[in-house]
């Protein structure tokens, strides 16, 4: 090693410099330090300029630890000689520290720390305009596994946050990007790193960070989610006041920027994210108000599936979806209708003023898409939220909801197998709400394109699954005839079951309907409209009810019984003879008999007193006994004929079919279940499997 070859370095002072020893490699930096003041007092800068080259590049270009350490040691001398005149050499001083950041040797990255603060502290504002470069330096030292040069760094850091908080001209728009890209960093030290300068530069009211928080918005919620306890809490505490912040002042926030990040998140399955991303979007649906209506698809697909949760855990986060749901229906309920397509204010068209006025305009095709899936959701809640959505959107939005009416029809049909009663209920409401709405306003049922599809659907269903009929048949038919008209729904069945191939199915529907009809508070007007036998509109309900009652005998003979037709009633029974009599039948009878005793035909058993029907009422009654083998329903039948008075003519008297309503064709209808009750017969025989006695 020549003395020339490092000039202006005496061979001394490298030796010194590049000594293992740090007392040594100071000695000699306190030698260059003096060295650089005397040539900046000369102003001869072809020396800085050699020394720091010398430094720089030729000693750090060794492979030797302590080597590089010694030109560390003269870097930050020369720049501690030169004082604020190394402003000039920054580059050529800060490079070579900043690379020695990626040695393998821990002791050269700590004392890369140590040259980086010194020349930092020096130059304090002016090394702002390398403030990437410090940057990335910082967030690689954050990472560093060796605790003595985290400690080294943390107070790099420190200077270099202080000297950023004091400058009036560092670049907040430059620094997010740099910030963001790091924070999305799976390791902890480099997350720990991003939140804590997030904090402080959200600390410095000057610094408007605020403005850049939808950049900044994703990859906090994401850091949230982490597994570190102390990164958890810092990002909570973060996000907390940044929250506060929009709060009070929300005419500055940009809302509809950061609203589909908040969604994203809300579906998170960590508890902290999810609750996080719903208690902001409260608060921007309660800030912003319509303006938040564009995305309504969007936050309802964030908040309905959180009314399911039911475990305490997540109990803040169901109460909070919950306040969100009420909301969006305030602001659904608020808002005006929607003028029609082609006057000012309409969907691309323009206003007053030349604008499109489209803001606060909800996305129909999208929100009912979203409901759509809610509906087919596994959560009880949710699905009856969303059905309950569709109902608010009709109320509010018929004309927009007419055209959207055939896939909600489709998705209310097809949860009417659902477990939940609430859900079913909900299901047929939004479908009677098709059934009824149309764009002009409420219609006839009779002219609604949805009512028979509706009815004929529903008879597919419980077609197809006979546990449906049986368990769900009767309520669902009862929540009808309170949603529509009761005597518009049995007319409709009827005509359906009439041409029903299924004549089981058509016999089973029909007890259904008729156990409801005698016995359901819901249909006590259509009992009361039959009994007035003598209105012709009556009559000709009574007509088309006895077709399709055809295919259950029994019910058949409750009809008729409801409506004073005795003597058509001893027609019935006369034929019953004829007819095979099954358990099921002689369960059926032993019903009727049960009804009869019931307060529902408390009118009739008075009848028995008196009256011109009353031995025709005695006639059809002493018939049904005959029919019933000697069991309980016999007896209790037997016992109130008993306590009936004596007859003026006899009990038995069959009178002839339609005596007591002449508008009716009596005996036709008579044909009509004679011709039904064979084909039934006819029907069982193919289905009766045929019996090959075995021989041995």
């Amino acid at each position: 090693m020549s003395e020339r070859d490092y000039a202006p370095l005496s061979i001394a002072c490298v030796r010194g410099l590049c000594d293992k020893l740090y007392d040594k490699r100071k000695f000699a930096g306190v030698e260059i330090e003096k060295m650089v003041k005397d040539f900046s007092d000369a102003n001869n800068t072809s020396q800085i300029k050699r020394l720091v080259r010398v430094l720089g590049q030729d000693l750090m270009a060794s492979t030797n630890p302590n080597v590089k350490n010694g030109a560390l040691m003269g870097l930050s001398s020369v720049a501690v000689g030169l004082g604020k005149s190394c402003i000039v050499y920054l580059p050529e001083l800060i490079q070579p520290i900043v690379a020695c950041f990626s040695e393998s040797e821990s002791r050269v990255r700590y004392q890369a720390a140590e040259a980086l603060f010194n020349v930092v502290k020096v130059a304090r504002g002016a090394a702002l305009p390398h403030f990437p470069l410090l940057f990335d330096a910082l967030a690689k030292l954050a990472a560093d596994p060796e605790p003595q040069v985290k400690q080294g760094a943390e107070l790099l850091d420190r200077l270099v946050k202080e000297i950023v908080t004091e400058s009036p001209d560092f670049s907040v728009s430059a620094f997010v990007p740099m910030l963001r890209e790091r924070m999305y960093s799976r390791h902890a030290a480099a997350r720990q790193f991003c939140v804590s300068w997030l904090s402080v530069l959200d600390s410095v009211p000057a610094l408007p960070l605020r403005q850049h928080l939808p950049q900044l918005l994703d990859p906090l919620l994401v850091m949230l989610g982490d597994v570190h306890a102390e990164i958890r809490r810092m990002c909570d505490i973060q996000l907390g006041e940044f929250l506060r912040s929009i709060k009070k002042e929300p005419a500055r926030v940009e809302f509809a920027a950061m609203i589909n990040i908040l969604i994203t998140h809300a579906q998170s399955p960590d508890e902290l994210v999810q609750l996080t991303a719903i208690t902001w979007i409260k608060e921007f649906v309660e800030l912003s108000g319509a303006a938040m209506l564009p995305s309504l698809s969007g936050v309802l697909a964030a908040a309905l599936p959180c009314l399911a949760y039911s475990d305490e855990p997540r109990r803040s986060i169901r109460e909070t979806a919950t306040i969100v749901n009420m909301q969006l229906t305030k602001l659904v309920e608020a808002e005006s209708p929607s003028p029609s397509p082609g006057v000012p204010g309409a969907p691309g068209v323009p206003g007053p003023e030349g604008e499109e006025e489209d803001k606060g305009r909800i996305n129909l095709d999208a929100v009912v898409g979203i409901l759509i899936q809610m509906v087919h959701h596994s959560s009880v809640h949710t699905k009856v939220a969303a059905l309950e959505w569709f109902l608010h959107l009709y109320n509010k939005m018929p004309n927009q909801m007419s055209a959207q009416s055939g896939q909600v029809f489709a998705s209310a049909v097809g949860s009417l197998t659902d477990a939940a009663d609430e859900v079913v209920r909900r299901s047929l409401a939004v479908t009677a709400e098709i059934c009824t709405c149309t764009a002009e306003g409420p219609r006839d049922l009779e002219s609604s394109p949805y009512y028979y599809k509706f009815l004929q659907a529903l008879l597919r269903l419980l077609a197809a699954d006979e546990n449906l009929l049986e368990d769900r048949g009767a309520f669902i038919i009862r929540q009808l005839c309170v949603l529509l008209n009761a005597e518009d729904i049995y007319k409709a069945l009827s005509k359906i079951l009439v041409e029903e191939p299924n004549l089981k199915f058509a016999a089973t529907v029909v007890d259904v309907l008729s156990i409801i009809l005698l016995t359901a508070a819901e249909l006590q007007d259509l009992r009361l409209q039959l009994r007035n036998f003598t209105a012709p509109a009556t009559q000709q309900l009574f007509a088309g009810l006895y077709r399709c009652w055809c295919h259950s005998p029994v019910s058949l003979l409750a009809l008729c019984l409801l409506t004073h037709n005795y003597a058509h009633c001893n027609a019935l029974i006369s034929t019953f003879g004829e007819l095979e009599i099954t358990v099921e039948f002689l369960t059926e009878l032993d019903k009727l008999v049960q009804l009869i005793e019931s307060p529902i035909f408390a009118y009739m058993r008075l009848e028995l007193l008196s009256g011109s029907q009353s031995a025709e009422l005695r006639g059809a009654l002493y018939g049904l006994l005959m029919l019933l083998p000697q069991s309980e329903a016999f007896h209790t039948l037997r016992r109130r004929l008993q306590c009936a008075p004596p007859p003026d003519r006899p009990a038995l008297t069959i009178a002839p079919a339609g005596a007591a309503a002449p508008g009716i064709d009596f005996d036709a209808l008579l044909k009509e279940f004679r011709r039904v009750q064979a084909a039934h017969r006819a029907d069982r025989l193919v289905e009766r499997p045929r019996r090959v006695p075995a021989y041995s």
